[in-house]
């Protein structure tokens, strides 16, 4: 496996990083301040976001996460990684290149599995950055850790599919340009375990939708684009608004979630490199005692340990990234639960030192740190909590030691 950086993907990170330092951490602040000048958090989008985007455009820093087709930058997962890294060290940097969740994965599904239909009305529209989307998959009645728990029913009636479903955690729903989610539901209950489930576009302004709520995570309310809890109450979509065909559900979920978990992945390891570099700088620029904070052993300890976990971290995403490239997101399911993870846990553990070292300041709104703490956390429970890819860790090892005894024997 080889993971140096070619010609290309240099080119796209000295771009990238000298885009972030004239851009985006210049107007992080300010795109706080235009979100609270408004009517309201929710009433519309910071000025500011969408003349980033024109720029970042304009610079063909766009849609670079999309692999292997003609709308995006051509770049497969190795390629994408380091520059997914560097997006992930704004909270909003990803947006800023159209390359930010869920709208990542719904152009994904719609791209690999959408109708000529479906890819001019949503897809198109979401690749320009025109519009916002949501997924509406997990449910607050039932664990839905395990998919096929979910409720949500969706029956054809004549020329139309009838949804009935209550769904919470649908991510961006709140955002003014949302203009549809990608919704999970059953619909055969008596077919097999795998096979129930489909996927079908629900535009938002359709009668019956209704967005109850919008959910904080630990007091952050992710402005405007926010996690809503969403009921669909008797909302009727037209057949074609299917996305592949019923029963496959869970196959297109499982091929969303793959690069899904692995961005994640991505953008948390730029989280963690930056959490580093402040920490650094802080404890050279601070005293305490008559001392440098640089000089105290665990602080050297907490810098020495932050190096060694995130290059461990980097490794493995790429080993990841590289399987997923050669061989398939099928078989590599066991380094994608891995990394998720890994991960989450790596830069809890980096900003959390990182706070340490700022303190007080640390755990206000002054720096993005506890912001990026908080969303570390949260990736710990998305795309699948850890105990779940833990559990299919450990039945992948076992089974490979158990066929290894069948065949001694």
């Amino acid at each position: 496996m080889d993971f140096s950086y070619s010609p290309k993907v240099q080119e796209y990170q000295n771009r990238l990083l000298r885009f972030m330092e004239e851009f985006v951490y210049p107007n992080e602040s300010f795109y706080e301040e235009q979100l609270n000048q408004q009517e309201s958090r929710w009433s519309g989008v910071p000025k500011v976001m969408e003349e980033l985007k024109a720029e970042a455009k304009k610079q063909g820093l766009w849609n670079l996460f999309l692999p292997k087709s003609e709308f995006g930058a051509g770049l497969n997962n190795v390629e994408y990684a380091p520059l997914c890294e560097i997006m992930g060290r704004s909270l909003i940097g990803p947006e800023v290149f159209n390359c930010n969740a869920p709208d990542t994965g719904n152009m994904e599904v719609l791209e690999r599995y959408g109708t000529p239909i479906q890819k001019q009305q949503y897809l198109i529209p979401l690749l320009n950055g025109d519009i916002r989307s949501c997924f509406s998959m997990t449910e607050p009645d039932v664990a839905s850790s395990d998919a096929t728990n979910i409720k949500a029913s969706i029956i054809r009636d004549g020329d139309e599919y009838v949804i009935n479903a209550r769904k919470w955690w649908s991510s961006g729903a709140g955002d003014p340009r949302c203009s549809f989610s990608i919704l999970m539901g059953k619909t055969n209950p008596e077919a097999g375990r795998h096979e129930q489930q489909s996927m079908i576009i629900v535009p938002l302004n359709t009668p019956g939708v209704k967005i109850e709520r919008m959910l904080p995570v630990f007091g952050y309310d992710h402005a405007p684009h926010g996690h809503g809890e969403i009921t669909f109450t008797e909302v009727r979509v037209p057949l074609e608004n299917m996305i592949w065909a019923e029963g496959k559900g869970f196959a297109i979920a499982q091929g969303r979630l793959g690069p899904g978990r692995i961005h994640h992945c991505m953008r948390l390891i730029g989280a963690a490199e930056r959490a580093l570099e402040e920490l650094c700088k802080r404890v050279q620029n601070r005293k305490a005692f008559g001392n440098a904070l640089a000089g105290q052993g665990v602080v050297r300890e907490w810098i020495a340990n932050s190096r060694i976990e995130i290059e461990q971290a980097r490794l493995l995403t790429m080993k990841a990234a590289y399987m997923m490239d050669t061989v398939g997101n099928k078989v590599a399911k066991q380094e994608i639960a891995m990394i998720k993870v890994v991960a989450p846990s790596m830069a809890l553990r980096v900003i959390d030192r990182a706070i340490q070292a700022f303190g007080a300041a640390g755990v206000s709104d002054d720096y993005t740190l506890a912001a990026q703490w908080a969303n570390a956390r949260t990736l710990r429970l998305a795309d699948g909590p850890d105990e779940v890819h833990l559990a299919q860790l450990a039945k992948l090892e076992l089974r490979k030691h158990d066929e290894a005894s069948h065949v001694k024997s």
